[in-house]
């Protein structure tokens, strides 16, 4: 993709995602995100009716009297983009690739981010850590996001969620609120996200086709696997096939639904030839 190709792509996320996230999502992501975290302001005299838990005992002691904590909502958040740019994400069927939105989404996000003056960082992650964007603010930082999830090219092409929520743990020190974005094919990783999800806010976006759910009864069919090059042949005239895939399909979600539940992660499905918007209003709606 040359240079005026990736700018008109840029250009055409930045229209479509940036009027999203004002005319739908400004009111509900602030709804939903603003106010999560608290910071000390001052002490003063207790009075009747404060919350004891916050009475500050130094200052008590000192003065004799009782003195108690006031905390301020924090107006600023971080927002963190975990986004898997693996070989899985170029398969789509119909309307779109995963990877295409993939870059919607996160720009959705980013904007929305951006206009109630939240810093915007991403995590590109394949069976290693690909990028690392630090968190900034304004519209030319989250152009950047866009033009990389476009344009990037992995070194590898296979998924490790785990490592990829290792390095986000380890490298955000100060409690944000994080997206993890991706098909979750992946080996198994609780025990990582259930520590990320004690100290940051994490919601999973599950990006999926159609055809991931179910085989179409097309006879032989060459499949190769997007991750490891591997190539297999599989007969989807037979109903057992079929059926066997798409009890495998089902199980697979029923394994990840277990995994968000222990770590208390709100997460949505998003099909590739499916609407967005609903799925997102509804998850800010619930939080």
């Amino acid at each position: 993709m040359n240079a005026s190709e990736l700018l008109q792509q840029v250009r055409k996320i930045e229209i479509k995602t940036r009027g999203l996230s004002k005319q739908i999502f400004a009111g509900e992501y602030q709804s939903a995100f603003k106010g999560r975290g608290m910071t000390f302001s001052e002490v003063r005299e207790y009075q009747y009716g404060d919350d004891i838990r916050n009475i500050d005992w130094n200052v008590t002691a000192r003065f004799n009297k009782p003195y108690v904590k006031i905390f301020e909502e924090e107006r600023e958040l971080t927002v963190m983009l975990i986004i898997d740019v693996s070989g899985s994400r170029e398969f789509g069927t119909a309307v779109r690739q995963k990877q295409t939105l993939i870059a919607e989404l996160s720009a959705v996000l980013s904007f929305s981010a951006i206009q109630n003056n939240d810093k915007v960082g991403v995590i590109m992650f394949s069976d290693k850590v690909e990028k690392f964007i630090p968190p900034k603010k304004g519209r030319q930082h989250i152009l950047r996001i866009i033009r990389e999830l476009i344009d990037f090219q992995p070194e590898n092409r296979g998924t490790d969620i785990a490592a990829a929520v290792r390095y986000f743990t380890n490298v955000t020190k100060k409690r944000c609120t994080a997206f993890l974005i991706s098909d979750f094919m992946s080996a198994p990783f609780l025990d990582d996200l259930r520590l990320a999800a004690r100290k940051h806010d994490m919601i999973a976006l599950r990006i999926y086709d159609r055809r991931e759910t179910e085989l179409p009864a097309i006879g032989l069919v060459q499949m190769k696997d997007a991750e490891t090059g591997q190539i297999r042949y599989v007969d989807t005239s037979s109903r057992q096939v079929r059926e066997a895939y798409r009890k495998y399909w089902e199980e697979c979600q029923r394994k990840i639904d277990e995994t968000f539940m222990h770590c208390g992660m709100d997460n949505i499905f998003i099909r590739t030839d499916e609407d967005y918007v609903k799925p997102l209003v509804k998850l800010f709606k619930k939080r």
